[in-house]
């Protein structure tokens, strides 16, 4: 009975160790399959959505109907945009060319602060006036090509036209202690306004930017003795500065210029008043006034 006993305890403990002992190959997967298999009746795997789109024929999708219009009109674009593209590339070589040229006739007018003579000063400003104008010939040929385009493409030379317009105006202010007028500064250049002319704001800007030079050359001028020159420049200012004032300055880059200006004045105000209170102005002004008489 005992024999028999132990013969069954033994028989069920080896049964279980078949499937406890992870060693045993014999039918050790077959639980785990038997769960998948039936995990897998039971929640069947659903297609992919990408799976089904590429399976699917993209011959046999329609075109949409309005795909010819939206290419044509497109291809167009391209074809504009390349267009602008080329001839702004063009617009901005020949500006930078103006800057260069610019920047030599500044350069050459600072040597005015320096007391150097000032036909010696001029001169080598003056000698890049015709490469001005010939740069500025430039920019009406390839503005001819696309007529009624001036104000899309005006932002790529605005502001070297401005620089230029400031330096042509301090020039002239040496040589004539009077401002130089808009048609004056389009005949420098060599623009016809009806076909490619000098923008108004671009002219009131430069001319904005030439009244911040004058302040240094009243303080360099009375260093050298010219104890006149406060009292003419400050007149030349006080005049401009009311001219402007007649103005309705909308544009907020000019407005803010134009009140650089009441600094500019309130400078060479003080400098007068220096050179008035030392005594100095006093023999210059009767000596202005006894040559005009």
């Amino acid at each position: 009975m005992k024999t028999a006993f132990r013969s069954a305890i033994s028989a069920t403990l080896a049964f279980s160790s078949r499937f406890l002992n992870p060693t045993h190959h014999s039918h050790s997967h077959a639980p785990i399959l038997f769960h998948r298999h039936r995990r897998a009746a039971l929640f069947p795997v659903k297609p992919s959505l990408f799976t089904s789109m590429a399976s699917a024929d993209a011959s046999d999708a329609p075109l949409s109907p309005t795909i010819h219009v939206l290419e044509k009109q497109f291809e167009v674009f391209r074809h504009q945009l390349n267009d602008s593209g080329s001839l702004r590339d063009r617009i901005r070589s020949v500006s930078v060319e103006i800057e260069s040229a610019t920047r030599l006739m500044h350069s050459s007018l600072m040597l005015v602060h320096q007391s150097r003579p000032l036909p010696e000063v001029l001169e080598k400003a003056k000698g890049q006036i015709d490469v001005l104008r010939g740069l500025f010939s430039k920019l009406a040929e390839i503005m001819r090509e696309c007529p009624g385009q001036y104000y899309r493409y005006h932002g790529d030379w605005r502001s070297e036209t401005q620089s230029v317009v400031s330096v042509l105006a301090f020039m002239h202010y040496l040589e004539t202690e009077s401002l130089l007028l808009h048609a004056e500064a389009e005949e420098k250049l060599g623009l016809n306004p009806s076909e490619f002319g000098l923008d108004t704001e671009d002219y009131l800007t430069g001319i904005c930017f030439m009244s911040n030079d004058l302040p240094r050359y009243v303080v360099n001028r009375v260093t050298a003795g010219d104890y006149d020159c406060p009292r003419k420049v400050l007149a030349f200012l006080t005049d401009l500065h009311a001219a402007f004032r007649m103005l309705n300055l909308r544009n907020d880059f000019l407005r803010k210029k134009f009140d650089g200006m009441k600094y500019d004045l309130r400078k060479v105000e003080e400098v007068h008043y220096d050179v008035k209170i030392r005594g100095l102005a006093t023999n210059a002004e009767s000596k202005g006034d006894g040559e005009k008489s």
